[in-house]
């Protein structure tokens, strides 16, 4: 049966999304400025959780609706029909897919789904919009086709680190971070475990990278300790094991499966077949199946949302993208399963060499196009051999500049003389602000609360007691639960100062702006 004989029957009126997040809203708006203001290819960095798929889908319906014509690009042909499942999720099931022998090939669609590989061999739909998924990967089936295309181009990415996306993409929307989605409860906090790292030193390299031989050469010599490790601190949790190569993983594998654990490898050399029963049996919260391990085919776009540990033995030199992107693989909430954090078991050394990069992008992402290639061309140092440092003021593991749990920064002795303690009274220079960090919070959300619009209360109370101590008010403090509390003077004129400071500060900027 085909399509063709329902067209005058398409519809994609009633869409079935799910209401989106603040940040989905502001990316979709913030595209649709991007557009207005004559930006024809656009790029959107999206960390893993902040739905990408979603939002390129909603993209996607906005032309339909108009009666425009739109194609959904993905990099691999495994996320075709993950991609086709979520459009039937969210009523856009009047679509069809564009890749070899697929049931649901519909060409006369308005809307499609492509594999890039097969577009590559084929003719190019004639479309309105474009939505190519893990834009990074910078495929030529789509790279030489948006430069010359009339088409609006909407490109997706966690990562975009790679050479060039600059001169394809005139436009960076920074959808929302991995902190922002760790305090909504997207993502969940990452712990790390340093445990025995592959020795590298003198290990081959090419083009400043480890050579993948050299890399499984190294791991093969502790992957008994990876079986080890794994059974102290994982065992229980549904994990993914990332390998050097296709080798390195078999091996893993064997001794997993000796240990008594069921276990299977995931890689470019799985059957189509192969891979639909893995991921069945691996997707059930009660699965058997507790370990797959991969190089790259579960490092991009695979979402389980019940992982639970993350073991990294592919050690890296360069290319922190990939990294984060292993990384990202567990950082999924699942409110069903009852998951609070996933466990990174290090292997490779890689979270000690990237890890204030790592630390940057978790809180700010990218700031320009182009600003990730320059991370992905570094080639870090090996870090010593030491045990990772914790938080000082909470504890978590590892910490860099910043704390990835509760947002401690080291502050300047000149700005606040005070003992660290949450009890110590709070002195500016000769200036008593508060009897403590608690009443100074407290003081700032009153002020907050009556000087900012409800969804800017939180972060307003939260930079200006940066602004004042140093330091992010600690996780225990709490914008909804805290009262509000009379305004000391020497607070209301510090606020004052800040502020005087911001607005002359736009007058540089902006010269003629009144103060």
């Amino acid at each position: 049966m085909s399509y063709d004989l329902f067209e005058e029957s398409i519809t994609y009126a009633n869409p079935s999304f799910p209401p989106p997040r603040e940040f989905q809203s502001r990316a979709h708006d913030r595209l649709r400025d991007g557009r207005r203001a004559g930006h024809k290819n656009q790029l959107v960095m999206a960390p893993t959780g902040a739905g990408k798929t979603y939002l390129g889908l909603r993209v996607a319906h906005e032309a339909l609706v108009k009666g425009k014509r739109a194609i959904f690009v993905c990099d691999r042909t495994t996320l075709i029909d993950q991609t086709s499942q979520a459009a039937d999720r969210y009523g856009l099931s009047a679509h069809g897919v564009i890749q070899a022998q697929h049931w649901r090939y519909a060409p006369n669609m308005p809307f499609q789904i492509a594999s890039a590989q097969t577009l590559a061999r084929r003719q190019w739909p004639d479309t309105d919009v474009i939505i190519v998924d893990e834009a990074h990967t910078q495929l030529r089936a789509w790279t030489d086709h948006i430069s010359s295309c009339h088409a609006s181009v909407i490109g997706l990415s966690a990562t975009p680190f790679s050479k060039g996306l600059g001169r394809l993409f005139s436009n960076l929307v920074n959808a929302t971070t991995m902190h922002d989605l760790t305090e909504a409860g997207v993502l969940v906090p990452m712990r790390v475990f340093s445990c025995k790292k592959a020795d590298m030193a003198g290990a081959a390299t090419a083009g400043g990278e480890w050579t993948d031989q050299a890399a499984e050469e190294r791991g093969i010599e502790i992957v008994g300790d990876v079986v080890t490790e794994w059974i102290k601190f994982g065992q229980g949790r549904k994990t993914i094991v990332f390998g050097a190569t296709i080798k390195h993983c078999e091996e893993i594998c064997r001794q997993f499966v000796d240990a008594g654990v069921m276990a299977a490898v995931f890689t470019s050399e799985t059957t189509p077949a192969e891979r639909q029963m893995l991921l069945a049996e691996y997707q059930k919260p009660d699965s058997a199946l507790r370990v797959l391990i991969s190089v790259e085919a579960l490092a991009k776009g695979f979402d389980v949302p019940d992982v639970g540990c993350v073991v990294d033995c592919r050690p890296l030199r360069k290319s922190l993208s990939t990294a984060i992107q292993m990384w990202g693989r567990g950082l999924r909430s699942s409110p069903d399963t009852g998951k609070e954090d996933c466990l990174l078991l290090d292997h490779s050394g890689n979270i000690q060499r990237f890890l204030d990069d790592f630390t940057d992008i978790f809180y700010n992402g990218l700031d320009a196009l182009d600003a990730g290639e320059k991370l992905d061309k570094a080639i870090r140092q090996e870090p010593k051999e030491k045990e990772i440092v914790a938080c000082p003021s909470c504890g978590y593991k590892p910490f860099g500049r910043r704390c990835m749990s509760c947002g401690f920064e080291p502050k300047s002795a000149s700005l606040v003389e005070a003992v660290p303690g949450a009890m110590q009274e709070i002195v500016l220079g000769k200036k008593k602000l508060a009897e403590n960090k608690q009443h100074l919070y407290a003081q700032l959300v009153t002020y907050a609360r009556a000087h900012s619009t409800p969804e800017k209360q939180k972060g307003r109370a939260a930079h200006l007691f940066k602004d004042i101590t140093g330091e992010w008010p600690p996780v225990s403090f709490s914008f909804d639960s805290t009262a509000n509390v009379p305004i000391e003077r020497n607070t209301a004129n510090k606020i004052e100062s800040l502020k005087l400071a911001f607005l002359k500060g736009r007058v540089k900027e902006r010269p003629g702006v009144a103060v």
